[in-house]
């Protein structure tokens, strides 16, 4: 495997395998870490994680979906099993981030905009269910979406494209 083709799948893999593991890291431990705090502590707390993740995550989930084009491009076998892993895990975290910016975006907007006020707690606690039914969907996204392109990375190997083989 060439070098070029060997930064360009390290890079996907590294991409993915941060974003998959951020994103459990807050169904898992952050998000229920917060769900302990006082309802305005933690409508408070919520805002300022998603002011916080509203800045990076973006362009972190972008980059992390085009990594995934240059491994295409280089594998070029659309019937070999590297590429189709490779798509299919490109084709799990397009679907994760499409879910983001159409359904958890504008709650995340909504939750923003709330008043830290005792009268927030109800529509508070109903947009955060929903966020989290939408969350745990992304994250099995992200993980599948890993899987596929760490398959994808193996059925390479496996096919005998190692640097000692090629």
């Amino acid at each position: 495997m060439r070098t070029s083709a060997r930064i360009a799948r390290l890079v996907n893999l590294v991409l993915a395998g941060m974003l998959t593991g951020n994103e459990f890291s807050t169904l898992a431990a952050t998000h229920p870490a917060l769900n302990t705090l006082p309802p305005l502590a933690r409508l408070q707390a919520e805002q300022a994680v998603y002011r916080r993740n509203g800045r990076l995550m973006p362009g972190y989930m972008l980059a992390t979906v085009v990594s995934f084009l240059p491994v295409l491009a280089i594998e070029r076998a659309p019937r070999s099993p590297a590429f189709r892993y490779t798509l299919a895990g490109m084709a799990c975290f397009v679907a994760m981030l499409g879910i983001t910016l159409t359904r958890n975006l504008p709650i995340n907007r909504r939750l923003e905009a709330l008043p830290a006020s005792e009268t927030s707690d109800a529509e508070f606690r109903a947009l955060r269910d929903r966020w989290d039914r939408l969350h745990a969907a992304r994250n099995l996204l992200n993980i599948a979406g890993l899987v596929c392109a760490c398959l994808g990375a193996m059925a390479r190997i496996e096919r005998g494209h190692t640097a000692a083989g090629e």
